[in-house]
């Protein structure tokens, strides 16, 4: 059985969810001999996805260790276009160097926790985080590109319930961060987001100002029930919330429930 412990900063869980997914990452690309096939609904193929994840993997353990690193001015333009000029400076695109690299970069990071356990925040290239949040952005950015790659390759993701649960302290921490200000211009609401098995959080929209909060707001106007591997597959952009809807995986209910198809619009995917 593989042994469970606090790793520095970060919450129970966290620590060995980041370095088995990086291990199942890894897997997938071990012994792939054509890096070049395209990734579904993305530009890039599985060599540069890899290699895109490797170099994040990277950044976040210098980050980790204190190290300042600049990527982007926050917002998910600017992300993009650094992301697009890390990797025309870094040409490996050999599946299995790359799965060394990716299970590499996470134990650093891991490594950079336990030696340098931090009580105030570390600036990341979404802004300032605390460790937590910082493991938890690692470990939502990993499973989204995991995710991306198993479909491409033909093969099981690794995203679930308790992975999922543990991407919230990012996901609450970034979603301000990353709102689409023509769609949320206007809007005031406040819904209450929930997932199959129990975390939910707060988001409260105020004439286009977004807040979000780990306790929901005592009166919804929208609560949204949805299956957790569905809810952050349309975090990331990987899922049409209507069709998760037809699916029956996102049921909405309250005094404004149509609002509730609208709410994964409100923002873009980092």
């Amino acid at each position: 059985m593989t042994e469970q412990k606090v790793r520095g900063t970060l919450p129970q869980g966290l620590g060995d969810a980041i370095r088995d997914t990086a291990e199942e990452i890894a897997a997938l690309l071990r012994g792939v001999a054509d890096t070049g096939v395209p990734v579904p609904g993305s530009e890039w193929s599985v060599g540069a996805a890899a290699a895109h994840l490797a170099q994040a993997n990277e950044l976040m353990a210098d980050v980790a260790a204190g190290h300042e690193r600049s990527h982007g001015d926050g917002t998910p333009q600017s992300l993009a276009a650094a992301n697009e000029r890390a990797l025309a400076e870094f040409d490996e695109r050999e599946a299995d160097p790359l799965a060394g690299m990716i299970v590499a970069q996470a134990a650093a990071f891991l490594r950079a926790v336990d030696q340098r356990p931090l009580e105030g925040t570390v600036v990341t290239p979404l802004g300032p985080m605390s460790q937590a949040e910082l493991g938890s952005y690692l470990l939502t950015h990993m499973l989204g590109h995991g995710y991306d790659l198993a479909r491409a390759l033909g093969r099981p993701h690794m995203i679930d319930r308790a992975r999922v649960e543990l991407t919230l302290p990012f996901l609450i921490t970034a979603m301000p961060r990353v709102v689409d200000t023509a769609a949320t211009a206007g809007l005031t609401a406040r819904y209450t987001i929930r997932l199959w098995g129990g975390a939910r959080f707060g988001v409260t929209l105020n004439n286009g100002a977004v807040a979000v909060s780990p306790q929901p707001p005592s009166r919804p106007d929208c609560t949204i029930l949805t299956e957790p591997v569905t809810f952050l597959l349309m975090a990331l952009g990987r899922c049409d919330p209507w069709g998760a809807i037809a699916r029956g995986r996102v049921i909405a209910w309250g005094r404004k429930p149509w609002i509730a198809p609208r709410f994964p619009t409100l923002f873009t995917a980092p």
